[in-house]
């Protein structure tokens, strides 16, 4: 079991077509996961690269 360890949220907008359609999209967040001291995190891609360039 992995333990989210972030507060980000993901980011929402609209697709517009051709026709100027407008449907709501959803981006979301590029989690991975990271072994820390043991323990299986689970963090976005950015903090993941941060966390392994620390260590």
């Amino acid at each position: 079991m992995a333990i989210k360890a972030t507060n980000k949220k993901p980011l929402f907008g609209n697709i517009k077509s051709h026709s100027n359609r407008k449907t709501r999209h959803t981006q979301k967040l590029n989690m991975q996961k990271v072994s820390v001291d043991g323990k299986t995190i689970l963090t976005t891609a950015r903090e993941a690269k941060k966390i392994k360039k620390s260590a």
